[in-house]
């Protein structure tokens, strides 16, 4: 059952990321730039070939390969159920429906569409799966730092007596 909920979770978040891409591609391609959210963000339409912030530009096959290696990987994680904190495994879920939106572009299209842009600081352009990613990376390092700082609470209160 844990399963198939991680990739049913899985397979909806890369259908919006997928549709959201669509929908850029059939309107702020053709139409240009759009601002919404009271002017803090725009929509642009952008082909990236690179990773975040288009680092790695023009490295499409390396990236492919890394990513689809690590995506393997964080899925064979979640079906053989080792992680047991099911919030540690809903972070890997967002991670891996962000990369394997990602994923599936670079295959298909040689480029990752990006379309939401930032207008009140100078950020990259970016998409839905980009969010999953960034997401659920930032829920597991918040995680990690808790854990952290939970164990040397009790450390030290296990000292204390």
């Amino acid at each position: 059952m844990f399963q198939a909920i991680c990739v049913a979770s899985i397979a909806v978040l890369t259908v919006i990321d997928m549709l959201t891409k669509y929908a850029a591609v059939v309107t702020v391609k053709v139409n240009g730039p759009k601002e919404f959210l009271f002017g803090l963000f725009q929509f642009r339409y952008a082909e990236n070939t690179g990773a975040a912030f288009s680092s790695f530009s023009n490295n499409t096959l390396v990236l492919t390969a890394f990513s689809g290696l690590i995506l393997l990987a964080a899925v064979i994680l979640l079906l053989t159920h080792k992680i047991k904190s099911n919030f540690i495994n809903a972070c890997i879920v967002l991670a891996c429906a962000g990369g394997l939106g990602n994923l599936i572009d670079r295959i298909r299209l040689g480029y990752v569409v990006d379309f939401i842009e930032p207008l009140f600081i100078d950020f990259a352009v970016f998409n839905f799966a980009d969010c999953c990613i960034t997401v659920g990376a930032f829920m597991l390092i918040g995680y990690q730092i808790y854990d952290l700082i939970r164990d040397n609470i009790k450390k030290k209160a296990s000292e204390n007596d």
